[in-house]
Parts: C-alpha cells; structure tokens; sequence
C-alpha cells in the first residue's frame, strides 16, 4: 500500500511503492492545473499544455508493509465523501444566513491569533464578525478573542472529536450550531496548528487563507505544497524579525509563485498592526453584498 492522498479536485489514489504516473493539482477553486509525476505510469488527467511538471519519485518511500491496502483507501474515501456533504450543507446554511466563512490556517506559533485579535478590533462597529476557534485542547486562544468577536464558538478536538489535528466539517457544523448566524457578516475559523491535514478537508468556508511566520523559512512552501497550494491568501507575519533571522524574502516569493501563482501575499506584524490593512480590504471585499 503507498502513501494515500487526496488532490483539489477530490479525486483520492494511494502511491505505490514503486511506480510513476502523472496527474494535476490545480490551485485552490480553480480549474488550472500543476501536473506532476509519480513512479506508476498510470494514466491520470492532463493539466494542459501549460502545466508545469515536477518528480515525487525519490519521496515515495517503501509503503509494503501495509496489508491492508484496499480497506484503507476505502476508509478514507467514505471520510472524505461525509466531510464534503458536511462541507456543502454548513455552506448551504451560511449563505442562506449571507455570511461569508474565511478558512483561517497556520503552523502553531505564527501569530494567527494575534492577527484575529488585531483584524476583530479593525472592524469592530462596520463587519459582525464571529469565530470558530479551534484547538486540541484549552480555550487559551478563545479566551484571548471573547470579547473582540461579536460570537465566539469554541471547538477543542480532544473534547468527543479524537483529539485531530485539524477541524472538518462536521466539527464545524457542530459549532455553528452555538452561533446566531443571521446576525453575522463575517466568520472567522481557526483551524488547529498544523500545515498538512487542514488544507486536506473542506469545512464549508468560502476563502481560505494562511499565516506564516518569517521565523519558519522561506522554503515552507515547497516543504508544504497541498497548504499552499490550497490557499487564496498567504500572510507572512512578524516582519520586524526579519532583521533578526536567515529568511530570503526573494527566494520565499519565488517559491510561493512555484506552488501557487494567483495567491495573494500579504506582509504583516500582526503585533504592532503593520500591513494589516491590505488583510482588511480582502476580508471585506470578499462579504456578501
């Protein structure tokens, strides 16, 4: 059995331990294509003549030792099939309520709830602004944000949902459940710490975005494509430091524009409030009119 993983488009297959074989990986909400090869040669859709290509074969790694290659897959394609039916109705009943939900991703300790904290006070009187705030555990975060939001729901994972790494959709779903929606514009979630599994599972949010920490390096991007790729936002935080660490602001862009061209970047020090001005004009731009 290879590795298992799941693409843009929905589309899930495993890697076997040797072969090569090509497919796509279109941006997030869109229809253009990055393909790439794996070691199969099996067939898989084109992205077009423009698609650029790249090699996994060397990451494959030796997966045989799984006998339980079938039951796998099929596990986690019917995990995936529930999570979008979720997805799709907490949609559903957001824009029936005409908010729009912002996906909220990062590594733990980029400062995401810093900038909550800082976008909430922004637009406190002109956007109602409600939050989904997700955690393994505490509601150390929350209670950083109550008082800023205008709702606040808290979701610990470790609290009757297994303690995952990352929030899906019938978590989410289970939280809307505790706010007033129809007296909302504006729903922040934030997703637990993590740059692999929140960028896998759609839980019914409109955009998505994603805090990185310049502290993390400039080669996250290539490190962590499925995050990226996935987002339509990427904000890179605590700027003050940059004189402080080895981060190659030219090499980050390039490998930002590599993995995902159309995302927009935005600088910030979510401390101090610089550049989160640019961040402010994308959330309301991006409101229900």
């Amino acid at each position: 059995m290879g590795r298992f993983h799941r693409h843009d488009d929905g589309t899930v297959h495993s890697h076997g331990p040797q072969g090569d074989h090509d497919h796509t990986h279109g941006p997030a909400e869109s229809g253009d294509g990055i393909g790439h090869r794996h070691s199969d040669d099996a067939a898989a859709p084109s992205g077009g003549p423009a698609a650029a290509r790249h090699d996994h074969s060397d990451d494959i790694g030796d997966h045989s030792g799984y006998q339980t290659g079938p039951e796998r897959i099929d596990v986690l394609e019917r995990i995936f099939d529930e999570n979008d039916a979720a997805a799709a109705a907490n949609r559903a009943a957001l824009d029936a309520a005409g908010v729009t939900a912002v996906n909220l991703m990062s590594s733990p300790g980029s400062g995401k709830t810093t900038l909550l904290a800082a976008t909430l006070e922004a637009l406190a009187g002109r956007v109602r602004c409600g939050v989904v705030e997700g955690d393994v555990e505490t509601s150390l975060d929350a209670d950083k944000l109550r008082g800023r939001a205008a709702q606040l729901a808290l979701l610990n994972t470790g609290a009757g949902f297994g303690g995952e790494c990352h929030l899906d959709a019938p978590m989410v779903a289970h939280a809307l459940r505790d706010l007033d929606l129809e007296t909302l514009d504006l729903l922040l979630i934030e997703n637990v710490g993590n740059l692999v599994c929140p960028a896998e599972f759609d839980v019914g949010a409109h955009r998505k975005a994603m805090v990185l920490s310049v502290t993390e390096g400039e080669d996250k991007p290539l490190k962590y494509p499925v995050m990226f790729r996935a987002v339509d936002v990427v904000i890179l935080n605590k700027i003050d430091l940059l004189a402080y660490v080895p981060f190659d602001a030219e090499a980050f862009v390039t490998n930002l524009r590599r993995i995902n061209p159309t995302a927009k970047l935005i600088e910030t020090n979510a401390l101090t409030g610089e550049g989160i001005a640019p961040w402010l004009e994308w959330l309301e731009s991006a409101l229900v009119k």
